[in-house]
């Protein structure tokens, strides 16, 4: 049969039975439409997770000394020049980038205009320096040096920090909300050896210094202020505290297939991953991906009932259609050219289907971005769409559609085709 009949005929059966075409049409599209938001909304969840909340590169490392160990005590596992050089041997390491505390105390009161609102503020920083290569793609590597003794101190703040100061404690102080390039200069008050809640060093000075913020990261330190090394180095040596060993060390594989090994050999060296943020992130990732599995699996089920309606009212069509069929096959129709026809009936109902509903879903997705945009506070990290829709999602939402109804119409197709001709015309 050539394909201008065959698509003739299909039209024609499918014109006629044009209320079980829409209802199985319908039915298709609901599963279809469920499973294509549902993944959508999940892979969009993922994605803000992954870029905002906890942002990180699939390479670096962060190495830390160990809190308590055999090794510790002995000696070893201690983050000094030699055990950095050892780790920069390692197979595997592109990049060391060294991380400095500042091993004393740290507060700032802030009394005067913040941006056009008079504020009195004190609170307790922690303070960590940093190399600025690890920070380069945020802030130019001039401008992030050690200045000398007496001059403002350049520092960054976390790009985290400032979301959620944007969108809940702003709002809450009646406070402005803040860029990146208004805080570009911003000089804060802070003294070295004192603190609100802790206890100072003793026999170790009280620094007064200011410090300016010179830009944000994600890699700064999220509660606290980041500043190059060399001032860390330089603040330590001032307060008597020791400067020989390193709070951290972040490793850059040369790719990320070499993270697993090179994690492993740095706890052969006794030292310890910092991986808790990372882990945070892969428990949240795992939620969204449990929840969108189950939503996921719920919409199949939808297309797989989809399919066993199809495969019924195709049932009921061919009982009903038997004389049709025989006639079709007495003037010269083969076996192939009656399941192809009932196929193909089955074919554009799911096709129909599975289009219309990744259309619903992708709608109903713009709908809600537009009404979140409008209606939802704004709350930290809120993002621009809650939705993320591949060309994979897109063409495997209408795939599936198409894949049900087929699936659906196999029975239904063989059954036709063994039809006789002979039984059926003489009743």
């Amino acid at each position: 049969m050539r394909l201008a009949a065959l698509s003739r005929l299909v039209r024609l059966s499918l014109a006629r039975e044009r209320r079980g075409a829409f209802f199985s049409a319908f039915g298709v599209a609901m599963g279809v439409g469920a499973l294509v938001f549902f993944v959508g909304l999940g892979l969009g969840v993922g994605r803000v997770i992954r870029e905002r909340v906890f942002p990180s590169d699939a390479r670096l490392v962060d190495v830390v000394p160990p809190t308590v160990s055999l090794g510790s005590l002995l000696g070893g596992g201690r983050l000094d020049t030699v055990m950095v050089e050892r780790l920069q041997a390692l197979p595997g390491v592109e990049k060391v980038y060294r991380k400095m505390n500042v091993r004393a105390p740290a507060a700032s009161l802030y009394n005067g205009d913040f941006f056009g609102r008079r504020l009195r503020m004190g609170m307790d920083l922690l303070v960590v320096g940093v190399e600025s290569g690890l920070v380069e793609g945020d802030v130019p590597r001039e401008k992030f040096v050690d200045p000398g003794p007496g001059q403002p101190l350049p520092v960054l703040i976390s790009s985290r920090l400032l979301e959620i100061y944007n969108n809940t404690f702003a709002p809450a102080r009646g406070l402005p909300r803040l860029s990146p390039q208004m805080l570009q200069g911003f000089l804060l008050p802070v003294d070295f050896n004192r603190s609100y809640v802790t206890a100072p060093l003793p026999n170790a000075p009280v620094i007064s210094a200011q410090a300016q913020v010179v830009g944000t990261s994600d890699r700064a330190l999220l509660a606290g202020i980041t500043l190059p090394l060399e001032v860390a180095v330089r603040l330590n040596r001032e307060l008597g505290q020791d400067t020989e060993t390193y709070s951290g060390v972040t490793l850059v594989a040369t790719n990320p297939g070499r993270v697993s090994e090179l994690m492993a050999a740095v706890r052969d060296m006794g030292l310890e991953i910092d991986d808790q943020e990372r882990r945070l992130a892969e428990n949240v990732g795992a939620a969204v991906t449990l929840v969108t599995s189950a939503l996921a699996l719920l919409s199949i089920l939808i297309c797989v009932l989809a399919a066993v309606n199809i495969a019924h009212a195709l049932s009921a069509s061919v009982r009903a259609r038997a004389r049709e069929i025989g006639v079709m096959q007495a003037v010269g129709a083969s076996r192939a050219d009656v399941r192809n026809i009932v196929l193909a009936e089955a074919g554009v109902v799911g096709l129909a289907g599975g289009v219309l509903g990744t259309l619903a879903a992708l709608l109903l997705a713009l709908l809600i971005d537009r009404l979140a945009a409008t209606w939802l506070p704004e709350f930290p990290f809120k993002p621009d769409s809650f939705f993320s829709f591949p060309w994979t999602v897109v063409v495997g939402g209408v795939g599936l559609g198409l894949l049900a109804a087929v699936a659906g119409a196999w029975f239904p197709s063989h059954r036709a085709a063994a039809t006789d001709p002979a039984r059926t015309l003489a009743g």
